[in-house]
């Protein structure tokens, strides 16, 4: 009897237990692996510890598996998240629209629009960054006129008061905006280095998607320096990321697993076939623009006043020219006026950098400050000649 209790034990063993046990196990690796669960951290389950732990299955080089602990990835995501929720906010806007249009006797008619988005706190006091498009979308066509944004409120973090907001300034060209509310004692956000950021890196974006406040998601940094073109057409050097990003994400924030903000969510590429393509503004490259927007309430950029075209050495040959910028009108009373630029002169290089482009001249006049000087040489009539301008401030 007691031989056959033991040979039953050694049968269950070897026809159900182990069957059973190979099975669970071949589950979880084909679950592991099927849900491409990223590896976190280099390191073996210890099955003799009493704790539980988080796992996944990871197929190496050598095709063994190891299990290993995603512990650290949650960690790190709530960390991130609960440090920078309470420095971001909601935002709602409202606006007047005008019709234009003589259909029907509507021309004149004024209707409501809304629009929301997000923000981020950079101040105990109540400054708000957040993106121009969301408080500053005044616009015009045959059919319609869009008004200034007739009221801003915003929304805290756990807590349902709308406050009312003041627009402080706005940059159409960065596409920045300073809000204000009448508030003390909130949780400015922690400033990161955006410069420092690498592709893969983890990052959250937070915000306020189709108003949906305080919603976050994850991802990791796609690109840096991505240059991107908006629909106006101006182009920017962002971050993109796969995080997702949706309409009302506008403003709000890139924020990195230490919980710093390291850019600021400003555009997704959408259509068909495109997925987790979102980008953000560096957040380095915002600092100077609040802290100007909330010194003066507007940017002061340096502006030469010319429209030009680039001759590449073909055309420039073809036109008995030399390659540069060909200047094709100038603005009345502006600081090329001023110097004695004339129509038809070929910029060749300023400050004795060669300057072949107005990509070129851009990017170097944004160097410079209103009232600076600066020496343009020039090709007129088959000469070369320098010519002294002084930067105006941008109208």
């Amino acid at each position: 009897m007691h031989e056959e209790k033991q040979l039953y034990k050694k049968s269950f063993t070897q026809k159900v237990l182990v069957p059973f046990l190979c099975g669970a196990v071949g589950g979880a690796l084909v679950l592991g692996i099927g849900l491409g669960v990223p590896y976190i951290k280099n390191k073996l389950i210890d099955f003799n510890e009493t704790e539980e732990k988080e796992v996944v299955v990871r197929q190496t080089l050598s095709n063994n598996f190891e299990q290993v602990s995603l512990t650290e990835y949650s960690d790190t995501a709530i960390y991130s998240a609960n440090k920078v929720l309470p420095s971001i906010v909601g935002i709602n806007v409202e606006y007047n629209i005008t019709s234009n249009s003589f259909y029907r006797g509507m021309q004149g008619q004024i209707s409501t629009a809304t629009a929301s988005g997000s923000g981020i706190i950079i101040s105990e006091d109540g400054y708000i960054l957040t993106n121009n498009h969301i408080i500053n979308s005044s616009d015009s066509s045959s059919y319609y006129s869009v008004s200034e944004a007739t009221s801003v409120k915003v929304k805290l973090y756990n807590d349902e008061t709308e406050y009312e907001a003041k627009i402080i300034g706005t940059d159409i060209q960065t596409d920045l905006a300073v809000i204000k509310i009448e508030k003390t004692d909130l949780t400015p956000a922690e400033i990161g280095d955006s410069s420092i950021c690498k592709v893969g890196e983890f990052v959250l974006a937070v915000g306020n998607p189709l108003g949906m406040q305080n919603s976050v998601s994850s991802g990791i940094i796609s690109a840096v320096n991505r240059k991107v073109k908006a629909d106006d057409g101006t182009e920017y050097v962002l971050i993109q990321t796969d995080s997702a990003i949706n309409s009302g994400n506008s403003g709000g924030a890139l924020v990195n697993s230490k919980g710093q903000i390291i850019g600021v969510n400003t555009l997704k590429m959408f259509g068909s076939g495109i997925e987790g393509m979102g980008f953000a503004i560096p957040i380095n490259d915002t600092i100077d623009i609040y802290k100007q927007l909330i010194e003066s309430g507007k940017i002061s950029r340096p502006y030469v006043g010319i429209e030009a075209i680039d001759l590449n050495e073909e055309t420039a040959k073809k036109y008995n020219l030399v390659k540069g910028i060909y200047i094709k009108t100038i603005e009345a009373f502006s600081a090329s006026e001023k110097a004695g630029l004339e129509v038809g002169d070929v910029i060749i290089s300023v400050d004795g950098k060669d300057i072949k482009t107005m990509d070129e001249l851009n990017k170097y006049k944004s160097t410079k400050k209103v009232g600076d000087v600066i020496t343009i040489k020039i090709y007129r009539n088959g000469n070369e000649k320098e010519i002294s301008l002084t930067l105006e401030e941008q109208p």
